[in-house]
């Protein structure tokens, strides 16, 4: 696969960004590497939002805050729509925090 379909494949969950990551890690370019950090980034937030959200909604009650995690399935797209585009562009939200925190993949 080439890296932009190997940018395009680490959004699609946790093991499609394992696969974008070892099969790429040889010929990355920095396209891929930039997407392997805000994938990652993405799938962090996520998982995170979910813990939160879970802890607020059955400690509280306000089970309408699930909604809060239609997020990242936005961000996801978002993610998906820049990696086609060939565009290192920062997602919403997490984007910053991703490029600057994540600098050991790749």
């Amino acid at each position: 696969m080439n890296n932009k379909t190997l940018s395009i494949v680490a959004y699609i969950t946790f093991i499609g960004w394992l696969i974008a990551y070892f099969s790429g890690k040889d010929q990355a370019d920095n396209h891929l590497k930039y997407h392997l950090r805000q994938a990652f980034g993405l799938f962090v937030f996520s998982v995170v939002l979910s813990i939160i959200l879970n802890i607020i909604m059955y400690t509280t009650g306000i089970y309408f805050i699930g909604y809060l995690g239609l997020i990242t399935p936005i961000l996801l797209i978002l993610g998906i729509i820049n990696a086609s585009n060939g565009v290192q562009k920062p997602l919403p939200i997490i984007g910053n925090w991703a490029a600057n925190n994540f600098q050991f993949i790749g």
